[in-house]
C-alpha cells in the first residue's frame, strides 16, 4: 500500500492506479458476484495467465482492496473475496458496467446504419 506521500495528488489518479488495468476490473467483476477460489478466477478471465492473475491478486490484497482467506484444510483452500474498501468501488463498476452496455447498444445502431447504407437495392 502506497504511503499518503506517495498517492499521487489527483483522487482520479489515485483510483486508476489501484484498479487501472483490465486485469483487476475483470478480477473485481467475479469478485462483486461472489468470492472466488483462484481457479475459478482464472477460468472466468479469458486470457489471463496465471503469474499475471497472481501478481494482479498480490497487488490487489496489498491495496486493501481484496482479502485472501485461507481455509485450514487438507488440500488446503483459499478464496478471494472483495474487502470493506473493494466493495465500496461496487458503483463505481456499476457505472462503468452501465456505460459500456449504453456504448454497446449504440455501436450496434451504428453497425446496422452502416449495413443498410452498404446494402444494393
Amino acid at each position: 500500500m502506497l504511503t499518503k506521500d506517495e498517492l499521487p495528488f489527483c483522487p482520479v489518479a489515485v483510483t486508476v492506479g489501484l484498479i487501472g488495468n483490465k486485469w483487476k476490473l475483470l478480477i473485481m467483476r467475479n469478485l462483486l458476484a461472489k468470492a472466488n477460489r483462484f481457479t475459478e478466477l482464472r477460468n472466468t478471465i479469458p486470457g489471463i495467465s496465471q503469474k499475471v492473475l497472481t501478481d494482479n491478486l498480490r497487488s490487489m490484497e496489498q491495496d486493501g482492496i481484496i482479502v485472501r482467506t485461507v481455509f485450514a484444510e487438507v488440500p488446503p483452500r483459499v478464496e478471494y473475496s472483495l474487502s470493506e474498501l473493494g466493495n465500496s468501488m461496487r458503483p463505481i463498476i456499476a457505472a462503468m458496467e452501465q456505460w459500456g452496455n449504453g456504448y454497446q447498444e449504440a455501436y450496434k445502431d451504428v453497425q446496422a446504419e452502416t449495413a443498410d447504407e452498404l446494402t444494393v437495392d
